[in-house]
């Protein structure tokens, strides 16, 4: 079944609905897949009030503000009542407050997520999907730590469904979001436009990988009607050096190096070579499998039927700076057009 079929006269549940991911799908869920209702689930109610007051959609019939954070479980039951899909948004993501308010981190994105699969399972929720980082792949910062673990109790999620086959939980995972709130790129644009002398850069070597916030919502989306339950999803993206992604903002700015902050790196992984393993590769997309499926030949097959995919090779990783598809200067003054 399409997604739009998926979703037509649906009830969807974004939880962190008013960052900028929360925004779009919002947006794309009321304008094109004709949901009977989308509500915005999130703890801060002047982002609320504002998100309301930005766009005419967002005072559509059919959308609902729901106050609430991920830390209270009996909140996020009373909003799961009678959704069918659930899309997990909702995290603490700044890496160097992460390394300074850990047990924050933990209760948000780690115990956060624990009470989304109990609301859900509680609730009869049909589908989940949490959005990952490339930050949870080899985690160097407690911020993609607290994603693995996050990935890990949404993977494992499904064992506890029991006879009824459902919520079915999977997870996408992806790079940066160009534009996306508190990203490098509106912290560069405003700096220009306040007249900086040179813009700051952590490391000259690295890289990142690339999505713009359209193609996030679309993969997601999409997701919801591949998803058989534990999968991780990520897609085939592109990559880029932070130098080019510079000089594409402000050429004729010089360059100062500050250094590597803490828990930051250099390079972005979001396949390791052990998920390799159990990894499978299609035309936009790749999938990790879980593993309680790599290890019964049966069920695998089952799990993989009209999806087989192909087995991606042994010291396979999929990382920012060995990435085949890499953004060139030109390439990315092209998708700034729209912020320059």
């Amino acid at each position: 079944m399409s997604s739009k079929k998926l979703f037509k006269d649906s009830t969807v549940l974004i939880t962190g609905g008013t960052g900028s991911f929360g925004r779009m799908t919002a947006k794309q869920l009321l304008t094109e897949y004709q949901c009977k209702k989308v509500i915005i689930f999130s703890r801060d109610e002047w982002k609320q009030w504002e998100m309301k007051s930005s766009d005419p959609i967002y005072n559509h019939p059919s959308i609902r503000y729901f106050l609430g954070d991920v830390r209270d479980l009996q909140r996020l039951t009373r909003a799961f009542s009678e959704v069918d899909y659930v899309i997990h948004t909702a995290a603490l993501k700044q890496v160097p407050a992460a390394e300074y308010n850990p047990t924050e981190f933990v209760k948000t994105n780690v115990l956060g997520a624990m009470n989304v699969i109990e609301a859900a399972i509680n609730c009869g929720v049909r589908q989940v999907i949490a959005l990952s980082t490339d930050k949870a792949c080899y985690p160097v910062n407690l911020y993609g730590a607290t994603k693995l673990c996050s990935d890990k109790l949404f993977v494992n999620g499904n064992v506890y469904v029991g006879n009824r086959g459902f919520p079915i939980f999977s997870v996408v995972r992806y790079g940066n979001v160009i534009g996306s709130r508190g990203s490098i790129i509106p912290y560069w644009l405003s700096s220009v436009r306040e007249g900086a002398k040179y813009l700051t850069v952590t490391d000259e070597r690295m890289t990142r990988f690339w999505i713009t916030i359209e193609e996030a919502v679309d993969f997601v989306l999409g997701c919801f009607s591949m998803s058989r339950g534990g999968e991780i999803f990520v897609p085939k993206i592109p990559g880029m050096k932070i130098m080019d992604l510079a000089k594409a903002i402000a050429p004729d700015l010089p360059i100062k190096i500050s250094g590597i902050r803490e828990g930051e790196k250099l390079h972005e992984m979001m396949i390791s070579q052990e998920d390799a393993r159990i990894g499978r590769e299609y035309e936009n997309h790749y999938i990790i499998i879980p593993e309680a499926y790599s290890q019964d030949s049966k069920k695998l097959k089952e799990y993989l039927k009209n999806r087989a995919g192909k087995e991606l090779p042994d010291g396979f990783s999929y990382q920012s700076d060995t990435n085949p598809n890499q953004l060139t200067q030109s390439d990315l003054k092209k998708y700034l057009r729209k912020y320059l």
